[in-house]
């Protein structure tokens, strides 16, 4: 009933095809709709399996469209990065016009995480808005009448899987962070990160902090031009100054030189930066006192549609 592979990347970003589907929803014009689902990699966790299993689309002004799956959709998050993605809906004909606002159905029994340091161990996941509603996304969806219009969710885990304090509906909660992309508009930055270089040189200089013992480091994307790199905060209701995605970096090849892409990124600037220390996403650095993130390699990259550009090497040549 449903199939395609779609390419899935926090606030939500739209475009649209007014022109084709002339704004507004048209109850004589018809589309076709697809949408697929990716993540950000995170480090804490080997596994994010989430189980769904239905997508309802809400028409401005009109009734919810549902697309109960005849079979749960169930996936391990974490194997949909770097470009990969997993069709949720695919093709199916809808009224031509604006939806406002679109929901995930999760089946949280069958949804669970594993930490990276006890990947056999299946902890609990829930979502505090329950399973009724859905995961929420609000926004402006525009499906284009008499063609297909392709969308792509990005469920980005390192900013949607909390470890709750005290009480708890389950070991963990989904409160996902979500964007939702028109794939016509979409493109990727890819670099690699000279991590061994950066390793000797903090280690060898008393006024730089070491990299964490363990782990690699991590590029953050942030959106527009020379913007000031900062840590990650999910436990901050201010989103202003967070990264779009954080990206660890992996040396799939064994070349020496640790790899990144950062996927599903709209046309425009980015300023991208790398540290290698470890984040707590839950807490903010600076305003505990404890040691801020260093950052090197922080440069400017334009993403353009359907292309993969390439930054440069971190760290940066002199």
């Amino acid at each position: 009933m449903i199939h395609n592979n779609l390419k899935l990347s926090a606030a939500i970003a739209m475009t649209s095809l007014l022109a084709a589907c002339g704004g507004g929803s048209d109850s004589a014009a018809t589309g076709q709709v697809s949408i697929g689902i990716t993540d950000a990699p995170a480090t804490e966790f080997s596994d994010v399996t989430i189980a769904f299993t239905g997508i309802a689309l809400k028409p401005a002004g009109g009734q919810w469209i549902e697309f109960t799956f005849d079979n749960t959709k169930t996936w391990n998050l974490l194997d949909l990065t770097g470009g990969l993605s997993e069709p949720l809906i695919t093709n199916e004909e809808v009224p031509a016009g604006e939806y406002s606002e679109l929901r995930l159905k999760i089946d949280t029994d069958n949804s669970y995480v594993a930490l990276s340091d006890q990947p056999d161990v299946q902890l609990t996941l829930a979502v505090p808005s329950g399973e009724q509603s859905g995961l929420k996304l609000k926004g402006d969806l525009i499906v284009a009448a008499d063609t297909t219009t392709a969308f792509t969710i990005d469920f980005d885990v390192a900013k949607s899987i909390v470890n709750p304090q005290g009480n708890s509906l389950a070991d963990y909660l989904l409160k996902p962070s979500l964007r939702l992309l028109n794939n016509l508009e979409v493109g990727s930055i890819s670099g690699t990160v000279d991590y061994a270089t950066i390793n000797s040189t903090r280690g060898g200089d008393a006024g730089l902090t070491d990299c964490a013992v363990g782990y690699e480091g991590a590029v953050y994307v942030f959106a527009g031009a020379d913007v000031t790199p900062s840590d990650l905060n999910i436990a901050d209701d201010d989103t202003s100054n967070d990264p779009l995605m954080v990206l660890p970096v992996s040396d799939a090849d064994n070349d020496g030189l640790y790899e990144y892409t950062a996927a599903f990124l709209t046309a425009g600037t980015y300023t991208l930066s790398y540290s290698c220390q470890l984040d707590d996403n839950e807490i903010t650095d600076t305003a505990l006192g404890t040691n801020p993130l260093q950052f090197e390699g922080t440069q400017n990259v334009t993403v353009i549609v359907n292309e993969d550009v390439p930054a440069e090497t971190i760290p940066l040549a002199p």
